[in-house]
């Protein structure tokens, strides 16, 4: 089916912007979170622990900007960032 619809071309169009930009926003999310795990089970010296720290805060920044521009759900952030902070407690 040919859609002739100018208007719902230009939907489709922007559809697929969207999309895109919305699984970049997802997939950059889980890269950082799967990163800050894989450091804190390398590695236990305190140095590392600032390290970790700048991890914990650029995720949570990401989480808020995806939350803002509709990509995730604000309770889908909100249980992303309890996960990593009860981790990131549990390394006192």
């Amino acid at each position: 089916m040919v859609i002739k619809n100018k208007s719902a071309i230009k939907r489709i169009k922007v559809a697929a912007r969207n999309r895109s930009q919305n699984l970049l926003y997802k997939s950059s999310v889980k890269t950082l979170i799967k990163k800050y795990f894989f450091t804190i089970n390398s590695s236990n010296s305190q140095t590392d622990k600032s390290m970790v720290s700048a991890q914990v805060s650029e995720i949570y920044s990401k989480l808020d900007k995806a939350t803002k521009r509709g990509v995730l759900h604000k309770n889908t952030a909100a249980r992303k960032k309890s996960l990593i902070a009860r981790s990131f407690k549990a390394l006192d």
